[in-house]
């Protein structure tokens, strides 16, 4: 296939060392979740320091609790991203080999649970803690786009979560099982680098909204506002790109190549895109209450 860009040569491996025999390695899958989570923690807490920001210029929670809150995000991003890709992706799988299930240094996280456990993470502290909870959503929220835009291009380098066949000039030439796909291709298999799409539209387009609207256009006096507007540009933004994505291999079939969870007629959606539909209905809902409540 002409035009297309090769994949370029990096591992995804950054260093091993050796320990006790023990081989111990950084990962850039590793260190995107590492950089996101503190680049998204500073955001949030310079958010409640900068008091401007806040109705009184009373933040809603201090740093320490965003520190204490921490804790909480993470273990809800762990378990809900692991236990939302075995039930949303491979539930079969996983019931017949229910040891796997905890084996997460082998790969398998949905988003979309990751950001359930979230929910159910912040709820709980906010509940002890006796926090406006919606409030405490917009801040939270503020905070997830640097994870998103870092954990993409780690996908990226990974060379894992590609797209479906292209013959775009900036199609890229994967390597290893990307060609596998492509049965109806001559030559060099290209395929569309939806890791890019989704960092460029879920991680910088959609942070810098919301960075915009909480320093420039006063959402954190508007509760909602910026938890709807991450829902819903999140949603619109990966149920596009599911267009171009390739999906998992499991969904695929002779009967099904385009990997469609749900069809009818000749048409459908895949499972991204079903996921992604309660988050843009709840993410529009959120703001047009955020509106009457201005």
């Amino acid at each position: 296939m002409t035009g297309a860009l090769p994949f370029p040569d990096i591992d995804p491996e950054i260093f091993s060392i050796t320990v006790f025999g023990f081989e111990l390695a950084l990962r850039w899958y590793a260190l995107a979740y590492i950089v996101g989570i503190v680049l998204g923690w500073r955001l949030v807490v310079r958010a409640v320091r900068t008091r401007r920001l806040w109705p009184g210029e009373r933040p809603l929670m201090t740093a320490e609790q965003i520190e204490d809150l921490l804790f909480w995000v993470i273990l809800g991003v762990i378990l809900g991203g692991r236990l939302g890709y075995v039930l949303f992706y491979q539930p079969g799988y996983y019931i017949s080999n229910p040891a796997l299930i905890l084996q997460i240094w082998q790969g398998g996280m949905s988003f979309h649970g990751g950001a359930l456990g979230v929910f159910i993470a912040a709820f709980i502290y906010t509940g002890r803690h006796a926090i406006a909870r919606l409030r405490a959503a917009d801040l939270i929220v503020l905070g997830i786009p640097p994870g998103l835009l870092l954990g993409r291009l780690a996908n990226f380098i990974n060379a894992e979560l590609w797209g479906r066949p292209t013959d775009l000039p900036w199609g890229v030439v994967f390597p290893g099982d990307a060609a596998q796909f492509c049965p109806q291709v001559v030559g060099a298999c290209a395929r569309h680098p939806s890791q890019l799409y989704e960092a460029l539209l879920e991680g910088l387009i959609l942070g810098a909204v919301l960075i915009w609207l909480a320093w420039q256009r006063g959402a954190f006096r508007r509760p909602g506002l910026l938890c709807g507007t991450f829902l819903a540009g999140y949603g619109l933004a990966r149920f596009a790109v599911e267009f171009v994505r390739q999906p998992d291999a499991q969904f695929v079939t002779a009967d099904n190549p385009l990997g469609l969870a749900w069809q009818i007629g000749g048409t459908g959606l895949t499972m991204g895109q079903i996921l992604s539909l309660p988050m843009i209905l709840v993410g529009l809902m959120l703001i047009l209450r955020s509106g009457r409540a201005a």
